[in-house]
């Protein structure tokens, strides 16, 4: 067995104070945020697991009050998170009720390597959010599980929660018979012939999943480690924290927004300017405000150094 348990603290504290700060938004239901806490904890643990050399974007897409849910974290562990919310949400609210109110919600899980090769793609994989037998699961982490089992044809559990000041979880997951299996599907019938029968496995899962949100959220790693597992040979690697641990980072830019104005287009950027004098544009993960005016604009669409300008004359 594998697993890997994290627990996030002033990472996910920041991703909170930032949207509480955004003027536009505000402070997220705490449904909203609790969910999302579990999506950024279950992202670091699946990074964490796979090793991945670039980054892995989880994000739900909702048919209720969250119309989206994205995390992001890169092979060095630093990650942002944000959710789209329009509509109320109830204070208790569950995640079908959240995300998946019409049985229409998905989960996506995105590997996009760090440097692709031509022609290269990113790995995708989408699920939706409801079971074998299309009935609404209500926990993220049963979302997962389902996911991992279809892709890597392995067994896992996965234990999540958070609140406004920790976003924690755990991961058990059986090692492949024969090793190579991965995201993107690679698993030998072994594996399969394993699927939910390995005795070793059912005792490992069955002392994670005894463990309840408030252990998960109020002990520290040793505790949790040792109430579950305290008759196991257990083989622990060096904790990645600190420097090395999960943090903040957002990789927005003014240089990065400047290349999305210019998507747009010059007539839609001046049409803009005319209607409110400058083009604001802030950023849904950090709460950055990037503001560009007609000069700004302007400067946009000039042709590099040594291009002629366009010519609209006809010959």
């Amino acid at each position: 067995m594998r697993g890997a348990l994290v627990r996030l603290t002033d990472a996910w504290t920041e991703i909170l104070s930032r949207r509480a700060a955004n003027t536009t938004h505000g402070a997220y239901p705490v449904p909203v945020q609790n969910l999302l806490g579990e999506m950024t904890a279950a992202a670091v643990l699946m990074q964490s697991n796979i090793k991945f050399n670039g980054s892995l974007v989880l994000q739900v897409f909702g048919d209720g009050p969250v119309k989206l849910a994205v995390v992001e974290v890169q092979s060095n562990m630093k990650l942002r998170a944000t959710a789209t919310v329009a509509g109320d949400v109830a204070p208790l609210a569950s995640m079908s009720e959240l995300v998946n109110m019409h049985n229409e919600g998905r989960c996506a899980i995105t590997l996009d390597p760090q440097d692709r090769q031509p022609g290269q793609q990113a790995y995708q994989g989408v699920v939706p959010l409801f079971g074998d037998a299309r009935e609404k699961l209500e926990k993220f982490s049963d979302v997962l599980q389902h996911y991992m089992l279809q892709s890597e044809q392995l067994d896992t559990t996965l234990v999540l929660a958070a609140d406004d000041k920790v976003a924690a979880g755990l991961l058990i997951q059986r090692l492949p018979m024969a090793g190579g299996a991965n995201l993107a599907g690679h698993a030998q019938q072994a594996d399969e012939d394993q699927i939910g029968l390995n005795e070793h496995y059912n005792r490992i899962a069955l002392l994670a999943s005894s463990l309840k949100r408030e252990e998960l959220l109020t002990l520290d790693i040793q505790s949790i480690l040792h109430r579950l597992f305290w008759e196991e040979q257990l083989l622990q690697f060096e904790p990645q924290q600190g420097d090395n641990g999960p943090k903040f980072n957002c990789s927005c830019s003014r240089e990065r927004v400047s290349k999305m104005i210019q998507g747009l287009g010059l007539d839609e950027a001046q049409s803009i300017l005319k209607e409110q004098g400058q083009i604001e544009v802030g950023c849904d993960f950090c709460a950055a405000q990037y503001r560009f005016d007609a000069v700004d604009v302007t400067q946009m669409f000039l042709p590099p150094m040594g291009v002629p300008a366009a010519s609209n004359k006809l010959h």
